[in-house]
Parts: structure tokens; sequence; C-alpha cells
């Protein structure tokens, strides 16, 4: 889950999205979907399983290299 979502180029995020997710800085990025909630959090589905994801450290996601949204997990 993350929390406080920031969404930079949507007035509302969409139902779902593909990403590429970084959940540290130098995390290469793993394939996620992430689904928006009403509350300004997301459920984020990591495809492949990551190790040491810490709550309130930020998550990043990307598509390609643009950057379309981020919060804090918790």
């Amino acid at each position: 889950m993350v929390d406080r979502c920031n969404w930079i180029p949507f007035d509302g995020p969409p139902e779902t999205l593909g990403v590429t997710a970084k959940i540290r800085y130098n995390h290469p990025g793993t394939q996620a979907t992430v689904m928006p909630l009403s509350d300004g959090r997301a459920k984020v589905k990591l495809h492949t399983p990551q190790r040491a994801i810490t709550p309130g450290q930020a998550a990043v996601f990307y598509r390609d290299d643009l950057v379309v949204g981020g919060g804090w997990i918790v």
C-alpha cells in the first residue's frame, strides 16, 4: 500500500496503471500494477517479489522515462 499519492499527468488516475515501480533510491524498478483508491492511497501489486520494502520510503511509478505518480510506502 502507498499513501499520500500524487498523480503527475492525470486529473484523476485511471482504475489501474501498468508501471515500473521503484521502491527506493537506486532500485532498478520492477513491473507492477497500481490500483488508485479514492482516499489518496493506492494498492500496488509487484509482478516479482522484492526484498526490503520499507514503510516510510517513497515508491515512484514510471512509464518509460515519464514519472506518472508516487507516494509513501505504508
